[in-house]
């Protein structure tokens, strides 16, 4: 096996070749692996005033966006596990992320999270504020803001498979910061933190043919103000989702296990009925 590491979306990227191939096959195997992670981080960073979050975020209301295919796609299976989640997992969540310090200020006001108001059941936050607006346009319908570190790096990893796919490449894995997805007749090995000491391994496992994702609160929870807070929230009440836990959840696909994997840790439910709509297991440590 051949491992070549770069930082990307906030953590490090790893990509690993099992397929015997020789120098030049690797090297255009990790150069299009990682050209496509780059892309990615490129059109989905909050941070980057050209970006197509960015974009989205100084729209006005009542505006039509054009995105990049790749974010229209990520946008479009945002929106759809929300309305099957019922809002709790809602990309429209960066206003409170910026408050609590986990993103940074802009130069203009951050417009209010929306709390759900239940005496309305239908409702949930961020439920109007984008609608895709045809096939790469989202229609901005609310001053809402969104982030989409809960989903983009499942995404980034699958786009990082299919390159080195297209690169006629036979095995190997992607892995951002514990979103992992591999291919291939090899097994990978996976080493999932404990969180409550995350430092030491959890629990270990093998990866083969499918995608899997971890998250947890170990290292982003801080307490302020005799409060605990962490950069993942509940789209239901815009709470920030704390514990000595992790989730993990195991698809076909990146994308689909990194965005479930805070369905489950905000509902503690690795039997969550949306799990099962997407092919998808969980378990939570």
């Amino acid at each position: 096996m051949r491992r070549r590491a770069q930082p990307w979306l906030g953590t490090l990227v790893e990509v690993t070749i099992a397929d015997a191939v020789g120098e030049a096959g690797l090297a255009q195997g990790f150069n299009a692996a990682f050209a496509a992670i780059a892309e990615v981080h490129r059109l989905m960073s909050f941070h980057d005033a050209a970006s197509d979050v960015a974009r989205i975020n100084r729209a006005a209301v009542g505006t039509a966006i054009e995105l990049h295919p790749h974010t229209a796609l990520v946008v479009r299976t945002a929106l759809m596990l929300q309305s099957a989640t019922a809002g709790l997992f809602d990309i429209c969540c960066a206003s409170k992320l910026v408050e609590w310090g986990y993103l940074p200020t802009q130069e203009v006001a951050v417009p209010p999270y929306a709390i759900p108001s239940y005496a309305i059941p239908t409702y949930f936050p961020g439920r109007s504020a984008l609608t895709m607006d045809g096939a790469q346009c989202v229609q901005k319908n609310a001053p809402a803001w969104i982030d989409l570190g809960g989903i983009a790096k499942g995404y980034a990893v699958d786009v990082a498979i299919a390159a080195l796919q297209a690169s006629g490449i036979r095995s190997a894995c992607v892995n951002a910061g514990g979103d992992l997805r591999a291919y291939g007749e090899a097994a990978y090995p996976v080493a999932i933190r404990n969180p409550r000491s995350p430092t030491e391994v959890g629990l270990r496992m093998e990866l083969k043919d499918a995608a899997l994702a971890t998250s947890g609160c170990y290292f982003s929870q801080k307490n302020r103000d005799g409060r605990a807070y962490s950069a993942l929230v509940n789209g239901l009440d815009g709470a920030a989702i704390t514990g000595s836990f992790s989730a993990s959840v195991r698809a076909a696909e990146c994308m689909l296990a990194d965005a479930l994997t805070k369905v489950v840790l905000a509902s503690g439910d690795p039997s969550h009925t949306v799990l099962q709509q997407f092919g998808a297991t969980a378990f939570i440590i």
